[in-house]
């Protein structure tokens, strides 16, 4: 189905209720002028009808059933307690704090904290001066710790996957709920075009809120099994090499880096969580052709030596490793043991490189490397091009080929969200011809 024939009743009413506001505001002003004792009944009037519709709007976003969307009293919280451990028992649904009751002034302190990272280290400082800012924002950094919300996270992640999960899928954000985006928005919903029974792990804080509920809520209505969780690192890395080097950097006698620490530990969650759970990693930034689920143990090639057609370099964006895999246990052991803070993907693409150059003959851990055109079919200089619409005819047929070869050999499309986050999707491109192809809601496809 083409975009232009997908779009949101939502969207279509929004307008219209603005209009019908401002309509009845100005027929209301017009005669108050007319008649003092009708001013003072309009004014309270037209003040009634704002805190009401303010009142329903933030009623919407309160205490709701994830499953059903069902209102439930703001005053009224469900917790059910969790047993810890690898077999504790799962959390009601319920109980989530993706629906807890907020008041306005917690709101206004959210919304005003909601561009504030205390991951990102200041600009261009030496490494004791970085050693000492991260020794004061250690308080802060809930994300290296275990609390009441994260120490369910176990629970919650067995509650999801019990929902009979074709596969089972994870990505991590470690940004704002505010930054995630129609772009972030188009990859999870092509993910369930192509694996309509897959479950879906999305390890993040922000994102297990109500603010987050409301992003995913259109696919939570249609039935899909997507989970925004707080992740409990401590209990991710136990008992992997990885836990001494988590513990090494909350004493705040590790140089964090000059690169943003939200970087780093979405390089670790990934590997931690593939390891305690096994199934399918991959970043937000992808566009899914076809279901993954039938692939094991896997890992693609970002790019190859033309002549020996043996790859150069891995990229760690799409994993796919069974529970307990032994590379993932290198890679947990190299990331401990080599972590540089100071260069970007020492830590992520360049780390699953080095592991897998030192074991590629060894056969005894059974691992595909898929080549290129597997998970990055277009190099992330010439990803501009798939957003273009065609002009010419040659730019037409240029684009009918790339989407034939796309279709055929590629089960997902990597987008370089670096290179490609601020680019509009034009009319008629590969781009938004590939993604009406595969979404269920297919809103925002123009959106950047």
């Amino acid at each position: 189905m083409s975009p232009q024939k997908k779009f949101s009743v939502r969207s279509m009413l929004g307008p219209f209720r603005r209009m019908s506001k401002k309509s009845l505001t100005y027929r209301l002003i017009s005669r108050m002028a007319k008649s003092p004792v009708l001013s003072t009944i309009s004014l309270a009037a037209i003040l009634f009808f704002i805190y009401a519709d303010s009142l329903m709007s933030n009623l919407s976003i309160h205490n709701a059933n994830i499953k059903t969307g069902e209102i439930f009293p703001s005053t009224q919280t469900q917790t059910t307690p969790v047993v810890e451990g690898e077999g504790q028992a799962a959390t009601s649904l319920n109980s989530l704090p993706v629906a807890a009751a907020t008041t306005i002034q917690e709101r206004k302190i959210e919304e005003e904290t909601e561009n504030e990272d205390p991951l990102i280290p200041p600009f261009k400082a030496s490494v004791d001066e970085r050693m000492e800012w991260f020794r004061r924002k250690l308080p802060e950094l809930e994300i290296l710790k275990s609390n009441e919300l994260s120490e369910r996270f176990h629970g919650r992640v067995l509650e999801l996957f019990n929902n009979k999960c074709s596969a089972q899928f994870f990505m991590v954000w470690l940004s704002t709920a505010q930054s995630f985006g129609p772009r972030e928005f188009l990859a999870v919903d092509s993910l369930f075009s192509t694996t309509p029974d897959g479950c879906l792990l999305i390890l993040s804080s922000s994102m297990d809120s109500p603010k987050g509920y409301r992003i995913l809520k259109p696919l939570i209505d249609r039935g899909f099994n997507v989970l925004a969780v707080t992740p409990d690192l401590p209990f991710l890395v136990k008992n992997t090499p990885a836990e001494p080097w988590l513990d090494d950097l909350k004493s705040g006698n590790m140089d964090p880096g000059s690169i943003p620490l939200f970087n780093h530990l979405s390089d670790l969650i990934r590997l931690a969580v593939l390891y305690k759970y096994g199934g399918v990693y991959l970043d937000t930034d992808f566009i899914f052709l076809k279901d993954l689920s039938g692939l094991r143990n896997a890992i693609g090639a970002q790019s190859i030596n033309q002549q020996t057609k043996k790859w150069t370099r891995l990229n760690g964006a799409v994993m796919i490793f069974d529970i307990h895999h032994p590379v993932l246990v290198e890679f947990l052991r190299e990331y401990a043991t080599t972590f540089n803070g100071n260069r970007w993907g020492h830590n992520g693409p360049y780390l699953v490189s080095r592991v897998l150059e030192r074991i590629r003959e060894n056969p005894e851990y059974n691992i595909t490397v898929f080549p290129p055109k597997a998970f990055y079919p277009v190099d992330w200089i010439k990803i501009a091009k798939l957003f273009k619409k065609p002009e010419t005819e040659a730019d037409s047929k240029w684009a009918d080929d790339t989407l034939a070869d796309i279709s055929n050999d590629s089960y997902v499309v990597h987008l370089w969200n670096k290179r490609s986050r601020e680019l509009k999707i034009e009319e008629g491109s590969v781009m938004a011809r590939m993604i009406a192809e595969h979404c269920n809601i297919c809103e925002n496809i123009y959106d950047p």
